[in-house]
């Protein structure tokens, strides 16, 4: 057997990709974050598959569900929200599977940030503006963050960050970023991204904490500051420039090369 870890998608069901989709139809044991995943998903599997919530269960008790699986011969989809690869909790059951000889596969899905982003109506690297995204967090409640990670050290590149699991903590987000990007730096939250609830803020440093305190998000949301969710005066993209230089190709199917023309 395999165990798959499968990205749902930040929210909305039609969100996951064709993939993630066929290979819930393919496992007969499917392990799911029931607090985050939406349910439609789950009739994606078959109408015989033992169905987890992992919601109430801690780490040990998720890799006895998959050994279970294993030992019975059984494939299993663990179903993560958004994508595998970012605050996903994946390491450590990876690092399990691998002592115990287990294989497994990861099938991506769209991250939170990206769902936001679209949600926003916005590309998050701007030419001449910014061109660097960092996904972080903060440290509160949950694992301390690694030296040299904390907000104020991230904040002197001025590139635009993406937070997680920070909503209950915007004051906080707020203070530390505020030396570093200013005021009237653009800011937005958007909580409960692709989903049929979404809650998008737009505004600056100054006023974003008070608006998310108004809305009442404390969770499920990404918090977003830099330059490029406000860039109205930028250089095009080199990408599609006229004066790019792009090698000639043949049409149709006379297979001529750009030497015949």
């Amino acid at each position: 057997m395999t165990v798959y870890f499968v990205g749902a998608g930040p929210g909305a069901a039609d969100l996951m990709t064709v993939r993630g989709v066929r290979t819930l139809a393919s496992c007969h044991v499917c392990l799911y974050a029931g607090s985050l995943v939406p349910r439609e998903l789950l009739a994606e599997c078959p109408p015989d598959a033992r169905l987890i919530d992992t919601a109430q269960l801690d780490l040990d008790r998720i890799v006895a569900e998959l050994l279970r699986a294993h030992r019975e011969g059984h494939d299993v989809a663990r179903l993560h929200s958004g994508d595998p690869s970012v605050f996903s909790a994946v390491a450590e059951q990876m690092r399990r599977l691998d002592a115990a000889g287990v294989p497994y596969e990861v099938v991506p899905g769209v991250p939170a940030f990206a769902a936001a982003a679209a949600a926003l109506k916005r590309e998050l690297t701007v030419p001449t503006v910014g061109q660097t995204v960092v996904l972080t967090r903060i440290a509160a409640r949950a694992t301390a963050m690694p030296e040299g990670e904390d907000l104020a050290t991230l904040g002197r590149s001025r590139a635009l960050l993406v937070l997680h699991l920070a909503a209950a903590y915007v004051d906080r987000v707020v203070e530390e970023l505020l030396p570093h990007y200013g005021p009237e730096c653009p800011a937005a939250v958007v909580a409960m991204a692709s989903r049929p609830d979404e809650v998008v803020l737009r505004g600056t440093l100054a006023d974003i904490a008070s608006q998310v305190k108004e809305a009442g998000i404390v969770r499920t949301a990404v918090i977003m500051v830099g330059r490029s969710l406000g860039a109205e005066q930028f250089r095009d993209s080199h990408l599609y420039s006229s004066e790019r230089e792009r090698p000639h190709t043949g049409c149709g199917n006379s297979g001529a090369s750009s030497a015949d023309s």
